[in-house]
């Protein structure tokens, strides 16, 4: 029951936040969640996120996120705000590699995540300001339908372990399941939002959404079996923490920010 209640709440404040919240205020959320989701992957990857220790990377990850939240903003950000960026954490690698004596695993770890968290959250907010809310849901309830669709085909067909040294109840019928599910839905709904577009190119990218959505779980499924834990957090009743509800999330949204601005 806590597990339904939670989940319930939190589909409802997703809908109110893309429905009701102006660009401003969804793109501060978005860096939020961002934060949020840097400072549980710090504890699964780095152990230490007390005190200074996780101010460089919460601050970098929220940067990052709030540049490519705005698509025009990130085309005055240009070749030089790129650079820079890539020089920030260079010098910020050598600073933690050469004083404060990190291995070069922790600091390669660490410097993931702007890329891994801030990009995609920020290219999240960024297309709902270029294609609008129904464009934003379309793809959140892509992967929500697919995800319930691996679930379900798993627990009723799953008999083939899909990569069981990483995350052993993933089954191969049940990424079927939820391949063939989710394309149909992007397909379906996806000719409403965007009506120029043909059923096959929808179809290609629903597959996209689909398989980098499963990467993206797996991807997280691997750092927490690595660190030995359950959950990224426990902020959530009975879900877990905020990375566990926006992994796949997180490897689906680049390839539908492309698609939406080519």
């Amino acid at each position: 029951m806590t597990r339904l209640l939670s989940g319930v709440a939190l589909a409802a404040a997703v809908l109110v936040a893309i429905l009701f919240l102006p660009f401003s205020g969804l793109r501060v959320i978005a860096c939020l969640v961002a934060a949020l989701a840097a400072y549980e992957y710090l504890g699964i990857v780095d152990f230490q996120r007390s005190g200074l220790e996780a101010v460089p990377v919460l601050t970098l990850v929220v940067l990052v996120c709030w540049l490519f939240a705005d698509p025009s903003g990130q085309a005055r950000l240009g070749a030089v705000g790129v650079l820079s960026l890539l020089l920030l954490g260079v010098g910020w690698a050598v600073f933690e590699v050469a004083w404060r004596r990190f291995a070069v695993a922790r600091v390669r770890a660490r410097l993931l995540a702007p890329l891994y968290l801030g990009m995609p959250l920020g290219m999240l907010a960024a297309v709902q300001m270029a294609g609008g809310r129904m464009a934003t849901l379309l793809l959140v309830a892509s992967v929500i339908v697919s995800d319930s669709a691996q679930y379900y085909s798993g627990r009723r067909f799953g008999r083939w372990p899909l990569a069981p040294k990483i995350s052993p109840n993933k089954t191969i019928e049940g990424a079927i399941g939820g391949l063939v599910t989710g394309t149909f839905f992007m397909v379906a709904a996806g000719s409403y939002v965007f009506p120029g577009s043909g059923a096959a190119l929808l179809a290609l990218l629903g597959v996209a959404v689909v398989v980098l959505g499963i990467c993206g779980d797996l991807f997280e499924s691997r750092l927490k079996r690595a660190a030995g834990v359950k959950d990224s957090s426990a902020l959530i009743p009975g879900h877990g923490g905020v990375l566990d509800r926006i992994d796949g999330l997180l490897f689906a949204v680049p390839v539908y920010y492309v698609y939406l601005l080519s």
